[in-house]
């Protein structure tokens, strides 16, 4: 399985000064690529910005390359797409942080529409399933999902 750090916070932790630290890392959950077999597997069309592959996303939030040219405090609505999948996801986030190291800026969710927020997590759910190296269950696949930040 593929898991990658990018430095959302969830709403309730400190910024990086708050707590102390200054690792860009401050997220609780786990955060998976948006890859399936090395390819992305999911997008956002932003408004007013087009369509963009995730590099990351969790239940808290996703990140996106530098060249959608997010800046950092604004808000915007989206649109997540999955591969294969006809079901969207609408919301509203909020860019979080801009890493230029990585070029990418890192968005958490402020609202997700309706069974929106079940859907994301029954995404997420298929993609740890179908990207584990060894066969797990859906109930394993829902606890590594749900459970804190494996690195």
């Amino acid at each position: 399985m593929s898991v990658v750090q990018s430095g959302v916070p969830s709403p309730a932790q400190p910024s990086a000064g708050e707590s102390g630290e200054d690792s860009g890392e401050r997220r609780r959950i786990q955060r998976f690529l948006a890859l399936r077999r090395g390819e992305p597997c999911f997008w956002v069309d932003i408004d007013g910005l087009g369509r963009r592959a995730l590099r990351d996303i969790s239940v808290e939030g996703f990140s996106v390359g530098a060249e959608a040219g997010l800046a950092e405090g604004a808000l915007f609505g989206f649109v997540l797409h999955r591969e294969g999948v006809p079901d969207l996801i609408r919301g509203r986030a909020q860019v979080v942080n801009c890493i230029a190291a990585t070029a990418q800026a890192g968005c958490r969710f402020v609202a997700l529409e309706g069974g929106d927020r079940e859907r994301l997590h029954d995404w997420l759910i298929a993609l740890v399933i179908m990207n584990a190296s060894v066969r797990i269950t859906e109930k394993d696949a829902a606890a590594i999902v749900d459970g804190p930040s494996l690195i």
